[in-house]
């Protein structure tokens, strides 16, 4: 599911801003963007995630402002300094050049500045503060997605109760459908081959097995079974996402399976109508974590 998240947390002058995305994803995939003090700790961020979320394509992305510390990310590198003053010095009395000298002239060198190295405290306390902004980051996008699984919630019981309301009708279909078909079957096979070379008895065993293979009640049966079962999915607190995949696919099966056994118009509406609901099942699951 989709979701976002904000948070800011900071000690000692030293603030840190995460920002927490997702989108959907059958699996968990994390990607972070770090600053430099900090790329060492991304597994353990990782781990911070995996822990409060399992599903969905996820970045994080990691800011810090030391503005209030007083302190520059960098410092002067003195030998290169002074390594460039005598390099000028030189060119100016070999150029015969009377002025000396200025600051405006060594800042022309672009490498005169090195990135300050963090002490440890600092990078511990850089670290704590990062741990922090993440974990309120993560719990906001967490209830964002939280409302909108509540809707997609909504959404799947409502499709999940109109394939049950399908496989009630073709229940009611389905009651006496075995006398009739044999029935059927019997007429019919009477009309076809002359009444004197049939064996009723074998006639009968072998309509009966007929019968018996065009019956949908066992299928029945357990896709109701099935859908009683992510029902009771959906209402759990639990990551239910691969769960719900699974049963999805058994109620497909059985689906399937009357529609080929079920040889009548009528009840072939109700399973593509039921098939149509599971399909659409099948796709907003995806986004269930």
């Amino acid at each position: 599911m989709t979701g976002f998240g904000r948070a800011e947390a900071s000690s000692e002058g030293i603030s840190i801003t995460v920002e927490a995305k997702s989108v959907n994803s059958r699996y968990l995939d994390i990607s972070l963007r770090l600053p430099q003090s900090i790329q060492d700790k991304e597994l353990e961020l990782k781990e911070i995630a995996q822990d409060r979320i399992s599903r969905g394509k996820l970045n994080l992305n990691v800011r810090i402002n030391k503005a209030e510390t007083g302190e520059p990310d960098v410092k002067i590198n003195p030998k290169l300094v002074a390594g460039y003053k005598q390099l000028l010095d030189r060119l100016r009395e070999a150029a015969d050049i009377k002025q000396e000298v200025t600051l405006r002239d060594l800042l022309q060198f672009n490498d005169l500045f090195i990135s300050r190295e963090e002490d440890e405290e600092t990078l511990e306390t850089i670290w704590e503060v990062t741990k922090e902004a993440t974990k309120d980051a993560l719990d906001q996008l967490i209830a964002m997605r939280k409302q909108e699984g509540k809707q997609l919630e909504n959404d799947l019981l409502k499709r999940v109760d109109q394939i049950k309301a399908k496989m009630d009708k073709v229940q009611e279909l389905t009651e006496g459908r075995a006398n009739e078909v044999r029935k059927n079957l019997l007429e019919r096979i009477h009309n076809l081959i002359d009444e004197d070379l049939v064996d009723e008895e074998r006639l009968e065993m072998e309509v009966a097995v007929l019968v018996d293979k065009m019956d949908i009640t066992e299928e029945i049966v357990r896709l109701k079974s099935h859908i009683k079962f992510f029902r009771e999915a959906i209402e759990k607190e639990e990551s239910v996402g691969r769960r719900l995949n699974f049963l999805s696919q058994e109620m497909n099966r059985e689906i399937n399976t009357i529609g080929s056994k079920a040889n009548n118009s009528e009840i072939s509406q109700h399973v593509v109508h039921a098939k149509e609901s599971l399909e659409q099942i099948k796709e907003q699951i995806q986004n269930v974590e």
